[in-house]
């Protein structure tokens, strides 16, 4: 047999043993993590008048408004990642938040800065407190 026909058959058969090393892998079961059931939030959305992201104007001054809340949520590092990622819904300048927090207290934050920034008689804080 050539040299270089020995070389490629290793080669092959490297190739082939590292494959079968994968083999079991693919065929394992993970285990499955726990996925986040926000079943009641998402049945209370669906109920008629209940504002959701999708109603949200494509209008000047309620996306600007919806952004200002929004960057000061994030630009806040004391809050969680949950408070950075609640809903901000603005309709006609009003603003509804929707969404879980990990706290009393970054509910409210949440509600008072959207309060300074739109006023606090045209924010509707739905937010929902839920353990970690």
């Amino acid at each position: 047999m050539h040299a270089s026909t020995k070389r490629g058959l290793v080669k092959l058969g490297l190739g082939a043993a590292s494959l079968f090393l994968l083999v079991p892998v693919w065929g394992q079961q993970q285990p499955a993590a726990t996925q986040p059931d926000n079943t009641q939030m998402n049945q209370r959305d669906r109920q008629p008048g209940e504002p959701t992201a999708d109603q949200q104007k494509e209008n000047t001054s309620d996306r600007d408004l919806a952004k200002q809340i929004r960057q000061s949520f994030v630009h806040d590092k004391s809050l969680s990642t949950y408070a950075h990622n609640v809903k901000v819904i603005a309709q006609g300048g009003k603003v509804t938040l929707k969404g879980p927090v990990h706290s009393e207290e970054e509910k409210n934050a949440l509600a008072a800065k959207a309060a300074e920034i739109a006023g606090a008689s045209n924010v509707d804080n739905q937010l929902d407190v839920v353990t970690k």
